[in-house]
């Protein structure tokens, strides 16, 4: 049964922008009537006869698609009988990648619930932080991550209730109060304009924000670059590494899949000798992942394991243009490398031929307009940098967060990269806004570099940003992990300063090198940059 119903909590919509700031929408998904994501991935699919396919392998079971539609609606009976679940309220979830984080997110949106999955290292101020900005009542957690969500409920009395999975079926557990409850639920439906989730911000410049996202913009995402730049079919299997917490990992391991009725495989563990057994158990077939991984596996993408791979997604930082080669050269599958936002849901520019030119970032996903944009607003010539502006069918529309305005100019969403388009239109991704270096007037950009010396036999990875100098205005600096067997010394400096100088134009090298035990990164693997500008503020202040 399918109930159409308008929101009781409305904290989210009192707690909007105001619709003046909004990014203008184009390309929107029309749905014609009540509308509900969940009831487009489970209850259609399982209408539409594919009730007995496995929706999703795990190390820990297979579920069908009828198992995995009749366990969310479960859920969300105990959402609304037991924790008393008002349409519009906010659930926090926290786990790993595992069937019963799947249930439990599309259980809350059958529910009418508002969904927010944490990632599961966050710790109880930051859970706590997410908790007080959402205004959270309900959290479902995995109860091997008990302790540090107990520690966030010390921190605020904002959580009403708290329950637990993947424990000891105990009483209070969420598969005990499932036991009973109807396999069939009277869903929440809507115009499919209501928020349904809730994605904070990766941290990479500071304080998380929380973007919303409403039932038509996941399915908007699952048309667009899924089902025309991926193209998945009902026989494909998706593996990947990112969360489900992250935009990027909720496409590409759940949104996707389902919504193709093909299956995909949920790792808790994501390590690469898990991946590659993984991989050949289930014979994967599509690979979601981030250019770190890529480059781990560099040495391991001719293993037999990975014969099954067809289809491979990169995302979250730059991929460098070797690693594409090298993969493409070994495994004849060129990575589909493209750029996405928390603010946008997913990936809205990519590479979409094999015949895209290698280190481009293709072009606009179908359904998205870009423009690349100078400082007063307008397009920028071709080849000269400027600022990515993103229309489309999702857009950003933060929870109660003054950063709005920032984001979004004259309707455009303003990511904050910046980038290069080609006289063919392909657009070519330099840095962050803020990760242009400005060297004795020559623009230089910390990705090429970071490209560039990573391909030195003793590094392992390196983060670039700039410093100041009182002749060059900044100069570059290499921050720089080794590989196992090599010893920092000042001869290995000047080796990667020459190696540097003959790969790239001379003016790019790192005039300073420090080596360090590990980057800084987000929990999705991005290089924080501004942690590295706070280490070279410390080092100055220290007198280093």
């Amino acid at each position: 049964m399918n109930t159409k119903k308008t929101y009781q909590d409305s904290f989210v919509p009192d707690h909007m922008p105001p619709q003046d700031q909004w990014p203008d929408f184009i390309n929107e998904i029309d749905c014609c009537g009540s509308f509900n994501a969940a009831v487009e991935f489970l209850d259609k699919a399982v209408d539409e006869g594919v009730g007995d396919k496995i929706a999703i392998y795990s190390p820990s079971g297979n579920w069908t698609y009828k198992e995995l539609l009749e366990k969310s609606n479960q859920i969300a009976h105990v959402l609304v009988d037991d924790l008393g679940l008002k349409t519009g309220d906010r659930v926090v979830l926290r786990s790993l990648n595992n069937p019963m984080l799947a249930a439990c997110w599309l259980a809350t949106l059958k529910a009418g619930g508002i969904v927010v999955t944490t990632i599961a290292m966050l710790r109880g101020k930051e859970i706590n932080t997410i908790v007080e900005q959402s205004r959270a009542s309900i959290a479902l957690c995995d109860a091997r991550l008990s302790e540090d969500m107990q520690k966030a409920m010390k921190f605020s009395d904002q959580l009403d209730h708290v329950l637990y999975f993947n424990g000891d079926q105990v009483d209070g557990s969420i598969e005990s109060l499932m036991e009973g409850k109807s396999t069939r639920f009277d869903n929440f439906l809507s115009d499919g304009s209501d928020i349904a989730m809730i994605a904070f911000t990766s941290g990479t410049t500071g304080k998380p924000k929380g973007a919303l996202h409403s039932h038509h913009a996941i399915l908007a995402v699952c048309e667009t670059f899924s089902k025309q730049v991926l193209k998945p079919n009902s026989d494909d299997i998706f593996l990947g590494t990112p969360s489900l917490a992250f935009v990027y990992g909720l496409g590409g391991l759940l949104l996707f899949p389902l919504h193709a009725r093909a299956a995909t495989v949920l790792l808790e563990d994501v390590r690469i000798p898990s991946l590659l057994d993984a991989a050949d158990k289930f014979k994967a077939t599509i690979f979601f992942t981030a250019p770190t991984i890529y480059k781990a596996l560099l040495e391991d993408c001719e293993d037999e394991r990975l014969a099954s791979l067809r289809g491979c997604a990169s995302a979250g930082e730059a991929l460098p243009g070797y690693v594409t080669e090298a993969w493409q050269d070994k495994t004849g599958v060129r990575i589909t490398d493209g750029i996405g936002a928390t603010e946008l849901l997913h990936v809205f520019l990519s590479v979409q031929h094999d015949s895209d030119p290698v280190g481009s970032l293709g072009k606009a996903v179908p359904g998205y307009e870009v423009r690349v944009l100078d400082d007063d607003g307008k397009d920028s010539p071709v080849g000269e940098i400027g600022y990515l502006a993103v229309k489309g069918p999702t857009g950003c529309r933060y929870l109660n967060d003054d950063r709005q305005s920032k984001y979004v100019v004259d309707g455009w969403n303003i990511t904050g990269d910046t980038v290069k388009i080609d006289e063919q239109g392909y657009i070519w991704y330099q840095a962050r806004n803020d990760g242009i270096i400005v060297s004795s007037g020559y623009n230089i950009v910390s990705p090429e570099v970071e490209a560039v010396v990573s391909q030195h036999p003793a590094v392992a990875e390196c983060g670039v940003i700039g410093v100041p100098d009182p002749d060059r205005g900044n100069i570059v600096r290499a921050y720089v992990v080794l590989k196992e067997g090599f010893a920092e010394s000042l001869d290995l400096i000047k080796e990667i300063q020459d190696f540097a100088k003959q790969n790239a134009a001379p003016y790019k090298y790192p005039r300073s090198i420090e080596f360090i035990d590990a980057l800084p990164r987000t929990a999705t693997g991005k290089v924080q940059h501004f942690m590295l500008r706070e280490r070279a503020k410390a080092s100055e202040r220290d007198g280093f």
